[in-house]
């Protein structure tokens, strides 16, 4: 992992951009929605920025950069078309121990920003850590066909009912099934108002029974190639609580790493042990996923499939 994905508040930070151009006018936008205060360093300023400027959204020091310019900064933005400047930014900020990004020139900049798919409250970022822009756009345009736009509304609703979940589920994994069934609904995907999502909510809430922890064993045959696994196996995946592995695969494997992040994982290489394995999780109420290599396949779920065929679930 080339960069440790971070998502920062800059809400009422001081940031100072140094340039008064075009690319700054896109850093300033998406500043400005974050709630910074911005200071712009530059002797020439964009039409858009002397309104924002004229306004008061914006502070502007109508001069050439000085290091003082940069003094009580929480981050800098380095964004003029002279690079010699740019690095000098970059090596002032460094000194003065504050975060720096000069714009398209990755070796002098301490953070990134990525290409921002925006639901507020819930973002989605893509970075190719700079190798490849244009490839991160498509990958963005892709995702947005994919998110839902009523994310806001989803978010917005499930985030104002914390306290009132508690009052029913006692454990967050009573409350992590609610949600999940939640999410699921029909009308919850299609909902585009707070009262449809109420309705929903209090329906799921009154059927107590159907809340509580229910154990399943999900069966995944891997292979060579984790774009074949269906999309009914990654839904799976991501439900389980608990994740068996072969010993041989490790930890950081590619199918592995597609289960659920916060998921138990535990590696076997005993196949005669794993039937007793299973059968503590499922009496504890958990969902398992046990992910088979397609060429043991057989020799590792049949015995289960046999043992607990009424919790099996096979994605083969």
């Amino acid at each position: 992992m080339d960069y440790f994905p971070i998502f920062l508040s800059v809400k009422q930070k001081k940031v100072t951009v140094v340039g008064g151009g075009d690319v700054a006018c896109r850093k300033v936008d998406l500043l400005r929605k974050a709630g910074a205060i911005i200071t712009v360093i530059s002797p020439k300023l964009h039409n858009y920025l002397a309104a924002l400027s004229n306004s008061g959204d914006i502070r502007w020091k109508n001069k050439c950069y000085e290091k003082c310019d940069l003094q009580g900064s929480y981050q800098v933005w380095a964004t003029t078309n002279n690079s010699s400047l740019n690095h000098q930014v970059h090596q002032d900020a460094t000194k003065l121990g504050i975060w720096i990004n000069v714009v398209d020139d990755k070796d002098y900049c301490d953070f990134i920003t990525p290409s921002i798919i925006d639901r507020s409250p819930i973002q989605v970022a893509v970075s190719s850590g700079g190798a490849s822009p244009v490839l991160v756009r498509y990958l963005r345009e892709k995702l947005e066909t994919q998110l839902p736009h009523n994310l806001s509304l989803l978010a917005r609703y499930a985030g104002a009912q914390r306290e009132r979940i508690k009052q029913h589920f006692a454990t967050v994994d009573e409350r992590r099934k609610f949600w999940e069934r939640f999410f699921r609904h029909p009308e919850v995907e299609q909902a585009q108002r707070d009262e449809c999502l109420e309705r929903v909510f209090v329906q799921l809430i009154n059927q107590a029974d159907i809340n509580k922890a229910q154990a399943a064993l999900y069966l995944i045959e891997t292979g060579a190639d984790t774009e074949l696994l269906t999309l009914k196996a990654l839904r799976l995946m991501q439900q389980a609580e608990y994740v068996l592995y072969p010993s041989d695969a490790g930890a950081d494997d590619d199918f592995v790493d597609l289960c659920r992040r916060d998921a138990d994982r535990e590696p076997y290489n005993d196949t005669g042990n794993l039937t007793s394995q299973v059968q503590c999780m499922l009496d504890e109420g958990l969902r398992v996923c046990i992910l088979a290599p397609k060429d043991k396949a057989t020799e590792v779920l049949k015995p289960l499939e046999q043992s607990f065929s009424g919790l099996y679930i096979p994605c083969l």
